[in-house]
Order: structure tokens, then sequence, then C-alpha cells
């Protein structure tokens, strides 16, 4: 059997996500699709609004085969970290090929990667984040844009695949629809960004979401429980506020004296959206602020988070997987992991279930105790 593997969020799984799944598919021949999903958190540094479980389960109905979860110390990172974490799971599970979406599928990434700097210092400016001023290079060096969300994540798969040896084969997709970042929902269209649908969801407006999301994520967002930062709030503020700067200095990322400005702003500020505000500034920019608060809700170190992916956490798979995970299963080099036992839970699989004992704590659902990968009914 041969697998095309994808690298997903899936926060949540809309029609564009299930397209991506049958194009990858069709394009390539594969017999399975696999794919490394964050687990609950994603890359911009927010929780994931449904659980692990209820995102794989959504997947598995929405045609993919293989669910495995993306470690919290890749999924919590800048995409070229969060691009290495993925790939390197995808080669240990023997996929073939690559799929991902881009808004120009004939990007030349090879002329980009050619031009990498190799001098660390070109990016260590501080009247501009490291991300304007990477593309800024880029484009002085190529004459090529890298400005859009799913092309410089499609530049880091690549970069990260040719640094791990060319095991993927990549198959660039075109996005269908709305643009990655579009936060509105337009009418007469069956697709729309997880953006515009997050914001919908968080709004209330669940009918508005009925025509872009397959009838197995609708019924799992009116199920719920739903998880924002707006949630997460008053135990992040109480942790700034009790916490001494030189112990929030020993999270990953706290740095540059940025403990002080989140400790000052977590006095003033009654919620999250308003805490964001205030420590907002042109070198800090959402997403990082967003990422250094996630590390500090869930006490992450940096020797957690300087890790890269150890083991193979399988949460659901359709019978094609199940059959792809048999075929495999004497080759994969890492460890399976389908139940979380006592020794991966104190070793490896400490910080993942570390932030699901959180999530269980606002929720009252199990994230790794007693859990056992999804298995996808023909029926389903």
């Amino acid at each position: 059997m041969q697998a095309v593997g994808i690298i997903a969020e899936y926060n949540p799984f809309h029609n564009g996500h299930a397209y991506q799944i049958r194009q990858a598919k069709q394009q390539t021949g594969a017999d399975a699709v696999v794919v490394a999903m964050s687990g609950n958190w994603v890359q911009r540094g927010e929780p994931a609004l449904l659980d692990k479980w209820q995102r794989a389960r959504t997947a598995l109905a929405g045609g993919a085969d293989l669910v495995v979860e993306l470690p919290t110390a890749s999924a919590i990172q800048p995409a070229d970290l969060f691009a290495r974490g993925g790939v390197a799971i995808l080669a240990a599970l023997q996929c073939h090929w690559l799929a991902f979406g881009t808004e120009h599928p004939g990007m030349d990434y090879r002329r980009l990667m050619d031009h990498l700097p190799t001098d660390p210092a070109t990016f260590k400016r501080f009247d501009q984040t490291y991300a304007s001023l990477f593309q800024g290079y880029l484009r002085e060096q190529t004459g090529i844009m890298l400005n859009s969300g799913n092309d410089i994540l499609g530049f880091f798969y690549a970069l990260a695949n040719r640094r791990a040896g060319n095991h993927l084969s990549l198959v660039p997709l075109a996005r269908k629809g709305s643009d990655h970042n579009d936060s509105t929902i337009v009418a007469g269209t069956d697709f729309a960004s997880a953006t515009a649908i997050r914001q919908a969801i968080l709004a209330g407006d669940l009918a508005q979401i009925a025509r872009v999301v397959p009838a197995a994520t609708l019924a799992a967002l009116r199920q719920g429980p739903l998880v924002d930062w707006e949630q997460l709030w008053p135990q992040l503020r109480y942790l700034l506020m009790t916490s001494a700067p030189t112990d929030l200095a020993k999270m990953y990322q706290i740095t540059e004296g940025v403990e002080y400005r989140l400790k000052r702003a977590a006095v003033k500020s009654s919620s999250f959206t308003d805490f964001m505000q205030a420590v907002k500034t042109k070198r800090y920019t959402y997403t990082r602020l967003q990422r250094q608060a996630s590390y500090l809700y869930n006490q992450a170190h940096p020797t957690e988070m300087q890790q890269q992916p150890q083991y193979l956490r399988v949460l659901g798979y359709s019978a094609a997987g199940q059959q792809y995970l048999h075929a495999i299963k004497k080759t994969v080099e890492w460890p399976l992991v389908s139940r979380a036992d006592r020794e991966w839970q104190r070793g490896e699989g400490a910080l993942d279930v570390r932030v699901g004992q959180l999530r269980t704590l606002l929720t009252g659902i199990p994230q790794d105790d007693g859990r056992i990968p999804i298995k996808l009914s023909d029926s389903e």
C-alpha cells in the first residue's frame, strides 16, 4: 500500500479540507490518506475549539484513513518547526507523498531554498518581525512573493523535506474557495476559511456554517464542548499575576523581558482580547504573543518544546487506515502509541498528557487516560 500524507489542524474540519483529501487521493492514486494533526493546541497559539478526538473523528468521516497526533512540542511552533515536526511524522509513517493546499501551486520552492541566507544575524533586527524580514529577504533574492499563509507553510514543508532527505514527493494543491485568513463566510458558496468558521461559531451563528462544513463537523460543534482563549483567561491571568518574573522567564520563549510586559498587562485586562491589545507591539505580533501565552498556560519548558517527535500517537483510523498500519507496523522505527500507558505518560508523552489534563479540568472529558484510537465504522 502507498499513502499520501497531510499536515493539518482541522480547527474545525470543513468542506475545503474534505475537498483537499479527495484531490490528494485522486492526484496520487494513494491507497490511504494519512494525517498528522495538531492535538489540543494549534500553531497560532490557540486552544483547538474541539478536542483532538472530536476532530480526528470528523477527519475520518471526511475521508482521512489514519489520523496521528502532531505533538504539542511541534504543534505550537513557528511555521518552520511546525513543518519539520509534521514532515518527520509522515516520513516515519512511510508516506510516499505530502499533499498541501496553497494559493500558488506552481511556486518554485527549489529556487527559494537555494537562496536561503547563511548568516543567522540577517533576521536579528528589532524594527520588524522575523517573518517580515525573512519574506523581504527572499523577495529581494528571488523576486518571489511569499506572503500568504499557505504559501509560507508550503515553502517550509519543502524545506523540511529537503533537510530530512526528500523522503516525500510534494503535491501542492490549489486552494478552493476563500483565502486562508478570510474572516467572513460568503453567501452562495460551500467553502469558507477556518478563520471565518471559527468566528461564526464563537458568535453563536451555527446556522451560517451549516453549508460550509460536513454534517459530522456540524454535529460535533453543536455537541461541544468548545474551548477558546476567553475561557482560559482567568487561569492565565491568575498565573501571570501571582508568578515571579524569574519563574515566568523559565518557560519556553519567554525572553527579552517580555514577562514584565505580560504581568503588567494582566493586571488591567479583564479579557484575553484586552490582554492581547495591551501587549501587542510592532515587534511582538499577535501570533507570537498567543504562542507565548500558550507556553505559560501549559507550563512548557524549553527542554520539552525543543524535542522533535519521537512517537506516533494514533488517534483513529478507517478500515483502509487499519490495513495500512498493519502493512507498515513491522518496519516503522518509531513507537506506535495506541494506548497511553504509564511509561509513555511519564516519558515522551508527558507534555501532551499535561496539556490534555488541563483541558480535562475545563471540559471534564479525558484526553489520554483510557482513550484508544477511534475506529470508523463502515456506516459512518
